[in-house]
C-alpha cells in the first residue's frame, strides 16, 4: 500500500503532465506558451502582409487607391487667355487654336476662344492616301480632303464676350453657316444652318469660361453640346463639311489658326 507521500507525489505528476506548458514569469505573470506562439504567428503575418502592400504600391498595384489621372498639359490662345488642353480623353490632338470675332458698332469684339481637335491616326490615313511626303506647306488641296472627309474633329468655343446669349450664339452660327453652305454649293440652305443649335433654349445662361462642344462624327455627323449637354445631332454631310469649311475653307475666322495647320508634320501621326 503506497504511502501518504508517495501519494501526493504521483498525483503532482499527474497534474504537471495534463497541464499546459508555462512561460517564465514576465513581470510577476505567468504567460500560456501556446498564446504567446499565436500572438507571434499574427505579427509574423502582419509584417508579411504589409511587406506585399508596400510592393504594391512601388509597382503603383497599391489596392483601393485610383490610379492619378495623368496631367495633361495645355496650350494658351495668345488673344484670349484660354487654355485648351493638347489631347482629350478620347485621344484626338489639339490642331490649333484662335478666336472668333465679331464686329459690333464698329469695334472688333472677342466672341470666343476655339481649340480645333482631330484624329490624328484617321487624318494621316487621309492624306497619306494622296500625298506620300508632307509638302513644305499646307496645300488648298490638303485642307479641301480634310473638310470632305469624315474624320473625326472638334472644336471646342470656350466664351470670352460676357454679353453673349443663345441667341446671339444661334444668329451667329446662322450667318456662318450659311455663308459655308453658299461658297461650297452657290446656294442657301436656311433649313439646314438653323439645325446646328437644334433645341438649345435661349433660357440657357452663357458666361465667360462657358463651353460649346461641335463634333464632327463618323459617318458625317454633326453633334452640338452647350455645356455639357447634347442639343443636336444631325447627319448631314453638307452640314459637316460646311461647318469644318468656316474654320479651314478660304475665308477662315482666324487666318492665324488656320496656317498654325501649315506645318510639315501635318500627316504624321503626332505634332512636334
Amino acid at each position: 500500500m503506497p504511502t501518504i507521500v508517495e501519494d501526493v507525489i504521483a498525483k503532482t505528476q499527474v497534474a504537471d503532465i495534463d497541464s499546459p506548458p508555462k512561460e517564465e514569469k514576465l513581470n510577476g505573470k505567468e504567460r500560456d506558451v501556446s498564446s504567446v506562439e499565436t500572438q507571434t504567428k499574427a505579427a509574423q503575418e502582419e509584417q508579411e502582409n504589409k511587406k506585399v502592400q508596400e510592393s504594391k504600391a512601388i509597382d503603383g498595384k497599391e489596392p483601393h487607391r485610383e490610379a492619378e489621372k495623368e496631367e495633361v498639359p495645355v496650350q494658351v490662345e495668345p488673344k484670349t487667355g484660354v487654355s485648351f488642353p493638347i489631347r482629350l480623353d478620347d485621344g484626338k490632338q489639339l490642331k490649333a487654336a484662335g478666336l472668333r470675332k465679331k464686329s459690333m458698332l464698329g469695334l472688333g469684339i472677342k466672341i470666343y476662344g476655339f481649340g480645333i481637335y482631330a484624329d490624328n491616326q484617321r487624318q494621316k490615313d487621309i492624306l497619306t492616301s494622296k500625298f506620300e511626303r508632307a509638302p513644305a506647306k499646307a496645300t488648298k488641296e490638303m485642307y479641301q480632303m480634310v473638310i470632305d472627309s469624315d474624320l473625326g474633329m472638334m472644336v471646342q468655343l470656350v466664351i470670352v464676350f460676357s454679353s453673349l446669349t443663345m441667341s446671339m450664339v444661334r444668329k451667329n452660327f446662322d450667318e456662318g453657316l450659311g455663308a459655308s453652305i453658299k461658297k461650297l454649293t452657290g446656294g442657301k440652305n436656311e433649313e439646314l444652318t438653323k439645325k446646328i443649335m437644334g433645341e438649345a433654349s435661349d433660357d440657357i445662361k452663357l458666361t465667360t469660361g462657358s463651353v460649346i462642344e461641335i463634333s464632327r462624327l463618323p459617318g458625317y455627323i454633326l453633334q452640338t453640346r452647350v455645356k455639357g449637354d447634347v442639343v443636336s445631332s444631325v447627319e448631314r454631310e453638307l452640314l459637316c463639311r460646311a461647318y469644318i469649311h468656316m474654320y479651314l475653307g478660304d475665308d477662315p475666322f482666324d487666318k492665324e489658326a488656320k496656317e498654325i495647320l501649315e506645318y510639315p508634320c501635318f500627316l504624321s501621326s503626332d505634332r512636334e
